[in-house]
């Protein structure tokens, strides 16, 4: 348990106040293809994966239409999730590569390309999933994980 100002340290520059959505992020790349060569790196280190077919339009969609409950240790409504993941599909070219029991794990075809870009970035990550910087690596504030998604082609998120 943290007091009151360190909790803050750990959100700053931002403290209690929300930043707003990070701006879009224009792309060379394209989504699909990035996201396909992912995959086929995410099977390669992790052969005993599974494919799974779910009949929707997007990765985001296919999280609710599965039942998907990966954050239900922090809130059971995968609706929620879906339409973050929606949102960053079109601003950031994101893509749901794979789930599991309590993980997530996306291709991002337009990542910040500088910490700047990346911190309130870092805001809507924490916001979507607190366990990437609460139980992540140290030092657990937004700056320090802005760092780490910088230029960062693929996000993931685990749930407690």
């Amino acid at each position: 348990m943290l007091d009151a100002d360190r909790r803050l340290a750990v959100t700053a520059p931002f403290g209690q106040t929300w930043p707003g959505l990070a701006p879009s992020r224009g792309t060379t790349t394209n989504p699909d293809q990035l996201a396909a060569e992912f995959a086929q790196g995410f099977l390669a280190y992790r052969p005993q994966t599974r494919l799974g077919l779910v009949a929707a339009a997007t990765g985001a969609e296919a999280l609710t239409a599965a039942g998907w409950a990966g954050p239900c240790n922090y809130d059971n409504d995968t609706a929620k999730f879906s339409a973050v993941l929606r949102d960053w599909e079109h601003r950031f070219g994101a893509r749901v590569v794979a789930v599991g029991f309590s993980t997530l794990h996306l291709s991002v075809a337009a990542p910040p390309v500088d910490e700047h870009e990346a911190l309130p970035v870092a805001a809507e990550h924490f916001a979507f999933c607190p366990d990437n910087i609460w139980q992540g690596n140290r030092p657990y504030t937004l700056v320090a994980y802005a760092e780490r998604i910088t230029g960062a082609h693929h996000w993931d998120f685990w749930w407690d």
